[in-house]
Formats: C-alpha cells, structure tokens, sequence
C-alpha cells in the first residue's frame, strides 16, 4: 500500500501547486520585507522648448532648455503595528496553503486507500473462489462415475455441472473486476503501468483520535477567523498617517547662468494624513464582525456534525464485528453441511440439489464475509480520515 500512497503523492499535480504557492508566499514576505527599505531610483531628463519667432513656450517657465541627471531615495516609515499587520498577512496566507496542502494529502491517502481496499477484496475473493471451484470439479468427475454406475440421475449431474460452470464464470468475472480495480488504483496513483500484482493483504488500525481543535477541518474556521481580525488591524493601520522621507543628489540645470554650479541635493518629508472619508472604517469593520460571527456559527454547527459522524463510523464498526460473528458461525455450519454430504455422495445417500444449494450458500457467506471484511476497512479509513491529521 505504501508503494501506491507515495507514487501518488509523488505524481499528484495539486500538491506540486499547493508546494509551489506556499514557495511564492514565502516570497511575498521576503518582497515586503524589500519594499520597507529604501527605493533608489536614477532619473535623467533632457529637455529643449524653442521659442521660434517670439512663438513659444514662456521660457519663465519652460525655462528654454534644461538638464536633471538625478538619483532619487523614498524612505517610507512604518510603524511597529503596521509591519506586524503586514507580515501576519503573509504568514496567514502561508499557513492557510499549508492547511490546504494537508487536506489535499488527506483526500489523496483516503482516496488511495479505498481504492486499495476494494482491489485487495477482489484478489482475496479470487483465491477462495478458485478453491471453491477446484473442489467443484472434484466432485464432479465423483458424481460424473456415481451417475454412470447408475448411482445419480443424470440430470442430477447436469445440475452439478451447471453449478460448476457458473462457478468458472463467476470466477472470471472476478479476475476481470480485480483487473479493473488495480488498474483505477494505478490510474489514481498517477502510474501508467499495467502490471498485475499480488497486494498484501490491507492492514489498517483505527489511530489516536486527536482532540477535536486540532482537526485541520476545524482549523479552516480558525485561519478565516484570523484573516479577518486581521484585516480589521489593516483597515486601522490604513487610517494612521504616512509619513516618507525624500532625496535626491545629482545635476539639474536650465543653464540660464553658470550651469556647471547647479550640481545639489535636496531632502524633504511627505505626509499623508487621513481626515474624512464618509464612515468607510466603521463601515468595514461592521462587515468583517458579521462575516467572524457567521464563522463562528458554521465551526459550531460543523464541530456538531463531526463528532455526530464520528459517532455513526464508530456505530457502523461495531455492527460489522457483530455481523462478523455470525457470518462465521454460519460458515462453520455451512462448511460442516458441505463435508456431511460429500461423505453422503459415494454412497448415493446425498440429495444432489442439497448439495448445490449447500455450495451456493457457502459461496454466498465468503462473499459477505469478504463484503463486510471491506467494509470495515473503509469504516476505519474514515475514522482515520477525519479524526487524525497525517
């Protein structure tokens, strides 16, 4: 099993996404981190405005010609809240990718899985079918010397063999349907190949049941609650003045006079201070408040329904080991009838549709014995599903 879960965590495209957006949200942070220092930016501009027969630009303010070769520097300043807020947004969306990547591994293991339990119940169902028809055609060539010493009828042996022959068919029909279970598994592993292989009988326990708030369905309601407190730290940052420290150095000349002496620097402050915007901030916190309050109603209306599935799973894994165990008392008597009229049958003692019917019946108990094998093995990959996070 392992061989398949990880050629397809290997092959899956969604988690190759997921493991690059988190790489690019890793990214995002470290060109945050870039825009908070200093912008250096050099500026040339040449510029001729002519005045052709007194037509022209005022050359007070064109001032004819001029020439700025120049090397800018934008300082903005951030405050401690701001650059928490900013770098918690990164983060937020980092672990959000993180989430995702988990539950896509999740659905990918339960989906493999699955799969994996119904080609391994097929297989098995081969194995006790082809025993079944090995003994069928045992007793066939007995009851075919039985019939020609005139112990049976022959149409007891016609019915017998029509028991032998449905048993070939139902055997190949099993041989195809593991055929296209093991095919779908490969297919859902992302592998091409086509091989036919024995798998391993599927071995899986029920795990540690986690304390429901570290489930990552629930963490989903938890990382939307955070983005949206988040956001409310956003939308007051973006009412705080801004304030940016200005620079240059270099060459600007109209050459009106001494133009070799206009090489300078200047520096400066730009402020921005927010006085009214028609109640946008409190409008926007009011929407964000009602969007954590409806959060909050589907985690606890979610957190019900878990434990509530939970419950049923566990429900449905007791009923199977109670099936179980009359299944098995079945088979025993079922088996005990098979061999009582296989001693019967040389002697002609034996009822031929007796016979058959005992057959059909045990053919009929391996497959719920195997059915319900399954079953509780896809009960168990619930459980593990929603109650465990690896």
């Amino acid at each position: 099993m392992n061989y398949f879960l990880e050629k397809a965590q290997t092959n899956s495209p969604l988690l190759s996404d997921l493991k690059n957006q988190i790489h690019s949200a890793s990214l995002d942070s470290l060109l945050f981190r870039a825009t908070r220092k200093p912008q250096i930016a050099a500026n040339l501009l040449a510029n001729y405005a002519p005045v052709i027969a007194d037509f022209g630009y005022d050359s007070a303010l064109s001032n004819n010609h001029t020439v700025s070769g120049m090397v800018g520097v934008n300082q903005r300043i951030l405050s401690k809240n701001q650059i928490n807020s900013q770098a918690e947004t990164f983060k937020l969306i980092k672990d959000a990718l993180v989430l995702n990547k988990k539950i896509a591994v999740k659905d990918l293991k339960k989906s493999i899985i699955s799969q994996y339990i119904t080609a391994s119940a097929s297989a098995e169902q081969i194995v006790y079918n082809q025993k079944l028809e090995l003994l069928l055609k045992q007793e066939s060539l007995i009851l075919k010397k039985l019939t020609q010493n005139s112990i049976y009828k022959q149409t007891d042996y016609l019915i017998f063999s029509a028991t032998v022959q449905q048993q070939e068919l139902s055997l190949l029909q099993l041989k195809q349907q593991n055929q296209n279970d093991l095919a779908l598994l490969y297919y859902l592993s992302g592998e091409t190949d086509t091989t036919s292989v024995k798998l391993k009988k599927p071995e899986i326990a029920i795990k540690s049941i986690q304390n429901s708030d570290q489930i990552v369905f629930l963490k989903q309601f938890d990382m939307d609650r955070l983005k949206l407190e988040n956001q409310n730290k956003l939308i007051d940052n973006a009412y705080k003045p801004s304030l940016s420290l200005l620079g240059d150095a270099g060459y600007w000349s109209s050459f009106a006079t001494m133009g070799y002496k206009n090489l300078g620097f200047s520096f400066g402050l730009a402020l921005s201070v927010p006085i009214y915007d028609g109640n946008q901030r409190t409008l926007q916190h009011q929407k964000n408040e009602a969007a954590i309050a409806t959060n909050l109603a589907y985690k606890n209306n979610y957190n019900k329904q878990y434990k509530q599935q939970l419950f049923m799973l566990n429900q449905k894994l007791n009923q199977s080991a109670e099936i179980e165990k009359q299944l098995q008392l079945q088979l025993l008597i079922s088996e005990a009838l098979i061999e009582a009229n296989k001693k019967l049958l040389p002697t002609g003692d034996a009822q031929i549709t007796d016979f058959v019917i005992a057959l059909g019946n045990l053919i009929n108990i391996k497959n719920a014995i195997s059915l319900n094998n399954s079953n509780k093995l896809e009960v168990i990959n619930e459980i593990n599903y929603w109650s465990f996070n690896e």
